[in-house]
C-alpha cells in the first residue's frame, strides 16, 4: 500500500523580486511543497492568504505597503490554523517578540541554508514553533529573565502583557509604566484593560497579588 505523500502549499511574501522568484523556485524544485502563489506587500498577502488557503506563509517583516507583523497578526485572527514562517534581515529583539506576538509560529533569517528553510516549512506546517539558531538563543535568554512560575501560570498573557503586569506588581503606575516601555499611555491602559480581563480581577489590588504570587514584581531580595 502506497501512502499518499503531503504536500506543504506555501505563499512566498517578499518586496524584493529577485528575492522572492529565488525563494519560489528553490521551493518549487521540492515534490513535497506547492508554491501556491506570491505577494509583495502586506495587503497582498492577506488577500492572496483568503483567497488560496495556503497552509504555511513564509512572510517578510520589511513591506511597502502594511508591515509583516501587521499582516500576520490580521491574516492568524482570520486563519488561526495558517502556520506563518517569518523570513527576515531584522534579528532584533523587538523584530522576533512582535511577530511572534501577532502569531508567526516561526522565525528564520534571510541566509539560511535551503535544508533549514524546508525543515523550517514542514514545522511550522505541523503547527510547531521554529527559530534560527541565533532566534532562538533570544527566546531563551527572554524566558530565562523571567520566573518560571510567572510564564506557567499566565500562559495567557504575551511577552509584554507579562512584562506590565510585572511592572503592576512592582507598584508602578500606568505613567511609569509607559515611560519604562516607551509606550503611549493609551496603549498602556489598554494593556491594562485586556490583563484584568484574562485575570478575571477587578481591579490593580487584586492582578498585584495574583502578579505577586507568581513570583512577579519581587524586588532583589525580596522573599
Amino acid at each position: 500500500m502506497t501512502i499518499p505523500m503531503t504536500v506543504m502549499r506555501v505563499l512566498v511574501v517578499d518586496d524584493h523580486p529577485l528575492f522572492r522568484f529565488g525563494l519560489c523556485a528553490a521551493l518549487a524544485e521540492r515534490d513535497d511543497i506547492e508554491v501556491v502563489g506570491e505577494a509583495a506587500g502586506g495587503q497582498a498577502a492577506i488577500a492572496a492568504a483568503t483567497a488560496l488557503g495556503p497552509d504555511v506563509i513564509v512572510m517578510d517583516l520589511h513591506l511597502p505597503d502594511l508591515g509583516g507583523v501587521e499582516a500576520t497578526r490580521a491574516i492568524t485572527n482570520v486563519s488561526p490554523d495558517v502556520g506563518v514562517l517569518v523570513l527576515t534581515m531584522f534579528d532584533d529583539s523587538e523584530s522576533v517578540f512582535n511577530a511572534m506576538r501577532a502569531g508567526a509560529r516561526g522565525y528564520l533569517l534571510k541566509g539560511a541554508e535551503p535544508d533549514e528553510l524546508v525543515r523550517a516549512v514542514f514545522a511550522v506546517g505541523r503547527g510547531e514553533a521554529i527559530f534560527g539558531q541565533s532566534i532562538a538563543a533570544q527566546v531563551l535568554r527572554y524566558f530565562n529573565g523571567l520566573p518560571t512560575s510567572a510564564v506557567t501560570s499566565f500562559p495567557e498573557l504575551t511577552a509584554r502583557e507579562r512584562e506590565v503586569l510585572s511592572l503592576i506588581a512592582a507598584g508602578r503606575n500606568n505613567t511609569e509604566i509607559a515611560q519604562v516601555l516607551s509606550l503611549s499611555g493609551k496603549t498602556v491602559r489598554n494593556h491594562v484593560s485586556v490583563i484584568f480581563g484574562k485575570l478575571r480581577v477587578a481591579d490593580r489590588a487584586q492582578a498585584i497579588v495574583r502578579a505577586r504570587e507568581a513570583g512577579l514584581g519581587q524586588r532583589p531580595g525580596a522573599s
